[in-house]
C-alpha cells in the first residue's frame, strides 16, 4: 500500500513550495517556466508575464510551445512532435538534466501540461508550484519584468509511448469503454452537457467518469493532502485504486492536472488520452452521453 507520507520534498516529488523555491532561486541548473495562459485571450499571459514574473523565469506559451498546430481531426491542442518540443524546451534554456519549475495563475491547470511533456519525454526532474503566481505574490516573493534572455541547451526527447491513450483505443472499447476507467477532468456542468462554452458539441464519451480538477485542491487553490487526495479519487473509482486508468478533459491540458492528482494520491501513473473531448467530437458518428452516465 502507498506510504502516507506526504509530498512536500523532494526532487522526486511532482510539487514544489513557494518557500522551497525562495531557497532555490539563483541556483545554477534551475529553469522556472511561466505557463500562464487564457483560452478566451490568447496574449493575455504573455502580457501577464512582460508585465511581471517570478526572476528568472522564461514564458511557454500553450498554443505556440506546448501544442502543434491544430489540423483536419485533430484536438485543440495536439501533441506536438517530440523533436520539435524537444528543440522548443532547449530554446527556453531546459536540457536534459535541468531542474523544472513550472507555475501558472490558474492552480496548476495550464503549468499541469508542460510538467506531462516533459515527462512524456523522459525528463524526471520537474515539478509544479504549489498554489502557482496567485501564492507566490501573496507570500512575497519578489517579481521582474521583462523578457529574460537564457542560453539555449541540448534537450534529448526521449518520449515514451506508454503514457498517452490514442482515440483508436477509445473507439475501440466501444461500449465497454468503462474498462478503461477514462476520467473526465472537465468541470461537471460540461461533462453533463448542460454548459459548453468553448467547444461546438456538448457532452461526454459514453463510459467516461467525471473527476473536475479542482477538487484537487483547497479553497486556497493549493493541492490536498495524500489522504484526502485518495478519498477524492475513490469518489470516483470506488476502492479499486490500483488498477490502471485514463484521463481527458477539453484538449489534453487540465488532464494532465489529473496525472499529478493521481501520483500525489498514490495511484498508478494515468494515460492521457491527449485528444481528448475536441477531437473526440470531430468525427460526427462517435458516440455522445449526456447526464451523470
Amino acid at each position: 500500500m502507498p506510504s502516507d507520507r506526504e509530498y512536500t520534498v523532494g526532487e522526486n516529488s511532482p510539487l514544489i513550495s513557494v518557500e522551497e523555491l525562495l531557497q532555490e532561486i539563483g541556483r545554477g541548473g534551475l529553469r522556472i517556466v511561466d505557463c500562464r495562459f487564457d483560452l478566451m485571450q490568447p496574449l493575455a499571459g504573455r502580457r501577464d508575464y512582460e508585465e511581471a514574473h517570478i526572476p528568472g523565469a522564461v514564458y511557454a506559451d500553450l498554443d505556440m510551445d506546448l501544442s502543434a498546430a491544430t489540423e483536419p481531426g485533430s484536438g485543440r491542442h495536439p501533441l506536438p512532435d517530440p523533436e520539435e518540443l524537444a528543440r522548443t524546451f532547449g530554446r527556453l534554456g531546459i536540457g536534459s538534466t535541468t531542474r523544472v519549475v513550472l507555475y501558472d495563475d490558474r492552480s496548476g491547470a495550464v503549468a499541469a501540461r508542460g510538467w506531462w511533456l516533459l515527462r512524456w519525454l523522459g525528463h524526471a526532474r520537474a515539478a509544479l508550484l504549489n498554489g502557482g503566481f496567485a501564492r507566490w505574490r501573496a507570500l512575497r516573493g519578489p517579481v521582474e519584468s521583462g523578457p529574460v534572455k537564457v542560453t539555449a541547451q541540448n534537450f534529448v526527447a526521449r518520449p515514451d509511448c506508454e503514457l498517452v491513450l490514442e482515440t483508436g483505443e477509445v473507439v475501440a472499447a466501444g461500449e465497454n469503454c468503462r474498462e478503461l476507467r477514462l476520467i473526465d477532468a472537465r468541470d461537471s456542468a460540461r461533462f453533463r452537457g448542460e454548459a459548453e462554452p468553448i467547444d461546438t458539441v456538448a457532452g461526454h464519451i459514453p463510459g467516461a467518469l467525471s473527476l473536475p480538477f479542482s477538487k484537487s485542491l483547497d479553497n486556497d487553490g493549493c493541492w490536498r493532502k495524500r489522504a484526502e487526495l485518495r478519498r477524492v479519487w475513490q469518489t470516483v473509482l470506488g476502492r479499486d485504486l490500483e488498477a490502471p486508468c485514463s484521463v481527458m478533459c477539453g484538449s489534453g491540458v487540465t488532464a494532465c492536472h489529473l496525472v499529478i492528482s493521481a501520483l500525489l494520491a498514490g495511484l498508478t501513473e494515468p494515460r492521457v488520452y491527449v485528444g481528448s473531448w475536441s477531437e473526440w467530437i470531430t468525427d460526427p458518428d462517435r458516440p455522445i452521453a449526456t447526464g451523470d452516465s
